[in-house]
């Protein structure tokens, strides 16, 4: 079966703005999410953009930031700082990747963590790890989205997560392994160092590739019936789009997708469900169902 995201993703954000329009009539305030663009780097342009009209659409107020490749590190800090203190911003995200010059981990670490809606901070992850509220990851909460709206079984089954990203691979695999629904499951992390990756492949239930390796997943990995989450995307060069490029997954879709019980694709799988995951944390941290105010 071919998991829709793009459908989740749509039902979840009518199901946020029903509650925004609620919070409104009782006369609180609209979520706002603010979000910090550093550069002209394509795929970060589209992302925010998509990020901007999730926004609209679900009700909330948003605010971009821009700043040209050459801003200094003490000037992104000071606007954290100024982010952090701003009482009516309820959330907000650095989007990644940063220019060279500036050290991404000082800047996670500088985001107020009740403010940080991406779930990159250390005190998150950390309360992540150990089963505790916070704000996770948008792309693993997506995923484990899309397991429970599909009813994809989890408990018991033996999941091998393809990549060790602390972004996606780790977090997804500490979710994965947690007693809760979806979870519960037996999980193996697979690496570039891993030994004997194909054979590990073939005992899986569920495989979540997130690689950035297009195409990596090939038939001879899918055992019968397992659920594929393919979290790559990928620009492939394709003379035949007028982009000059598509996207691709990490896994061989016309290959394995004939083998599987659910399988995404790529575009139209994990993408949209982590743009919707961020929505749904910027409504927690407005309504401090987390972390209280």
């Amino acid at each position: 079966m071919l998991i829709d995201g793009k459908k989740i993703a749509d039902d979840i954000k009518a199901e946020i703005a029903e509650e925004v329009e609620k919070m409104v009539a009782e006369g609180r305030k609209r979520p706002h999410l603010a979000a910090v663009l550093v550069g002209h780097d394509g795929g970060s342009e589209t992302y925010v953009a998509h990020k901007v009209k999730a926004c609209e659409r679900c009700g909330f107020t948003s605010t971009l930031l821009r700043f040209e490749d050459d801003v200094t590190e003490e000037e992104l800090l000071a606007t954290i700082d100024r982010l952090n203190r701003d009482a009516d911003v309820d959330g907000f995200i650095v989007q990644l990747p940063l220019p060279r010059h500036i050290s991404e981990q000082k800047i996670i670490e500088a985001i107020d963590y009740r403010k940080d809606v991406d779930g990159f901070h250390p005190v998150n992850v950390g309360r992540m790890s150990i089963g505790l509220p916070c704000f996770v990851s948008a792309t693993p909460a997506g995923i484990l989205e899309l397991l429970a709206r599909y009813n994809v079984p989890t408990k018991g089954a033996r999941c091998v997560v393809l990549g060790r990203s602390n972004i996606v691979g780790k977090p997804v695999a500490t979710l994965m392994m947690q007693k809760h629904q979806p979870g519960d499951a037996t999980v193996t992390v697979c690496h570039s160092s891993t030994v004997g990756l194909k054979e590990i492949c073939r005992e899986a239930d569920i495989i979540i590739a997130a690689l950035g390796s297009p195409g990596f997943v090939t038939a001879d990995m899918v055992k019968p019936g397992a659920a594929i989450i393919d979290v790559g995307t990928t620009r492939v060069p394709d003379a035949t789009k007028k982009s000059g490029f598509r996207l691709s997954g990490d896994v061989d879709f016309a290959a394995v997708e004939p083998k599987c019980s659910f399988i995404t694709p790529v575009p139209g799988g994990v993408g949209p469900m982590t743009i919707v995951s961020l929505m749904k944390n910027t409504l927690l941290a407005a309504r401090h169902d987390i972390y209280p105010a």
